[in-house]
């Protein structure tokens, strides 16, 4: 039998997400996320804990709005980002600051300055969708103006030489927790370190809500950030490599080079580029991306499902500044390690439905719940049973914000060229986008309204001499003046103009986390990677083979279980 692929459903993973999010939100308290899912016990459970009021309120909004704009009214997914927005715009206090609610499984009532970086992102969404939203804006007003009003601001450095008064704004946190009863109180602190690069990751937020509002509170109080984050934190050398938290420093980095733009500052544009390529030197090429930089032993490093929407953001961020090369990372990385690390299959998850739920803690139908939901700590070739947590919340929240990028940025307008940029399938009001990866090099765009020009922007993996079709007969397109995109002009109502381009299996090897991997490539789709691992195997894309494969009844879930194609180690292929 020939083989057949799977191909990148990136809608399919829209309503698989949405699924969890609406199976995880808790209406006994009023939409509250649950982030914390152990589905290795026997039976499985979630249960609420203190983050759950914190940042993922923040970016479960941001998901299902995400969504929102993906499968537009899909079930429950009004009522989904009407119940978190009410929980965004709950709970704020002293310094316009965002607090948990004191829950029966919370203690310290506190806010945190990493989690303002997914509240005021969720503000912003409110209040782009909806200018005249007095209620958001006044929370973001007050939460950016409150954070300025609490920053160490350096004037003078004070050295053997002599003083030097600074020349541009440098400002730091005092601490990474603020209490709502106490303040800044220096002997508590969350115990993660590398408070700058935690703190800087509201860098996005601070540049989009200057954009949106013409907030110039918000963009001072980014530009000191930016500042002493590239200059007396030393928290990055020579290089902009760095020890520590990939998730904050590549979001920073996104943040960094909209800044740049923004104001037209190209240091900033560089040195998020930098920080960008360090971490694309060591994530692999089909996106799997280290939670952490030279923190672990690199067989011991994992990757976080928001290090995967960090990178798609700062590229899209470096593609707006010219660097266009970069599409090819938000293809590759969207259509293989971010898909690969949903969860498609549920069948290991022991669920007791007779069990009622109490004390914060949900039992009943979890296999079904938690289809749909993103890894948190996925290894190249699997999602280890007993490793790691297989869902967490916070990348739940960050995934679907990836695909919107996607999603978004599938076609563009550019210099009045509609630019198919991604290889999805998409209907709007003016087009369909069809493809036929990765089984054929076939992609097509059938225009539903006149399009003055239209055309595909080209990879080294298209080969030399792709083909160009309009309504089944080849035509002779033009360039645009980068080369990138091939095109013509005057695309009718009711024509389709097809890329056609050779489409071959490539063996490539790549050595990630010190193993070497053998990977078979058809364009940019990784349809298989081996050695295969434990215990849930990805990028099993060959369709003449089972999807899953029942798990064995011995496994010791010490971690916890995760997502399909399944295929268990020592298994017949």
């Amino acid at each position: 039998m020939e083989k057949q692929y799977q191909a990148y459903d990136l809608r399919g993973d829209a309503e698989r997400v949405l699924n969890y999010i609406d199976g995880m939100t808790d209406r006994a308290y009023d939409y509250l996320p649950f982030w914390l899912t152990l589905p290795h016990k026997k039976p499985a459970e979630a249960e609420h804990c203190r983050v759950d009021d914190a940042e993922l309120v923040g970016s479960w909004f941001e998901a299902v709005d995400s969504l929102r704009g993906i499968l537009g009214d899909a079930p429950h997914s009004r009522e989904l980002w009407e119940g978190l927005r009410g929980q965004v715009l709950s709970n704020w206090g002293e310094h316009g600051l965002r607090f948990h609610k004191k829950y029966p499984w919370t203690h310290t009532v506190h806010a945190s300055f990493h989690e303002m970086g997914y509240i005021l992102p969720a503000l912003n969404r409110m209040v782009r969708k909806n200018p005249g939203d007095a209620e958001a804006e006044q929370r973001a007003a007050e939460l950016v103006r409150g954070m300025r009003s609490l920053v160490i601001e350096r004037k003078v450095k004070t050295f053997w030489s002599g003083d030097s008064y600074e020349p541009l704004p440098i400002y730091e946190f005092p601490n990474d927790v603020y209490l709502k009863e106490g303040g800044f109180d220096l002997t508590r602190y969350t115990g993660r370190g590398e408070q700058c690069i935690r703190n800087a990751v509201m860098l996005h937020a601070l540049v989009d809500r200057y954009v949106i509002a013409g907030d110039e509170v918000a963009l001072d109080l980014a530009q000191g950030l930016a500042n002493h984050l590239l200059g007396p934190s030393r928290y990055f050398n020579y290089r902009y490599e760095f020890f520590g938290h990939v998730h904050s420093s590549a979001w920073t980095a996104a943040g960094l080079v909209y800044l740049g733009r923004v104001t037209g500052t190209e240091r900033y544009i560089q040195a998020g580029r930098s920080i960008y390529r360090y971490v694309r030197s060591i994530s692999s090429d089909f996106g799997w991306v280290p939670e952490y930089a030279q923190w672990h032993r690199p067989e011991e490093e994992h990757c976080e499902t928001c290090c995967i929407k960090d990178m798609i953001l700062c590229a899209h961020e470096l593609i707006l500044c010219g660097y266009t090369e970069y599409w090819d990372d938000i293809n590759r990385f969207g259509r293989n390690h971010l898909s690969e690390s949903q969860i498609k299959y549920t069948g290991y998850i022991v669920s007791d439905d007779d069990r009622p739920d109490a004390d914060g803690k949900t039992y009943h139908h979890l296999r079904e719940r938690l289809l749909g939901g993103y890894t948190g700590g996925s290894e190249p070739n699997s999602i280890s049973l007993v490793r790691f947590r297989s869902i967490a919340g916070c990348c739940v929240g960050t995934g679907p914000i990836a695909l919107g990028i996607l999603w978004d940025q599938a076609v563009t307008e550019e210099n009045g060229v509609t630019a198919v940029n991604l290889h999805i399938d998409k209907e709007t009001d003016r087009w369909v986008l069809t493809h036929d990866l990765p089984n054929e090099g076939s992609i097509r765009l059938t225009a539903k309204a006149d399009l003055p020009a239209a055309g595909f922007r080209l990879y080294g993996w298209m080969g030399t001499d792709p083909l160009l079709l309009r309504n089944g007969r080849p035509v002779t397109g033009e360039c645009t003046q980068d080369g990138a995109v091939l095109y013509i002009s005057g695309l009718h109502a009711g024509d389709t103009l097809e890329l056609r381009f050779p489409l071959e299996t490539v063996e490539r090897r790549e050595t990630v986390t010190g193993t070497e991997y053998t990977e078979l490539w058809r364009g940019p789709d990784m349809v298989d990677l081996q050695p295969a691992g434990d215990h849930i195997r990805l990028y099993q894309r060959d369709n003449t083979k089972p999807k899953y494969y029942p798990l064995p009844e011995d496994i010791e879930f010490t971690g916890a279980p995760d997502k399909g194609p399944t295929q268990l180690s020592g298994q017949k292929k």
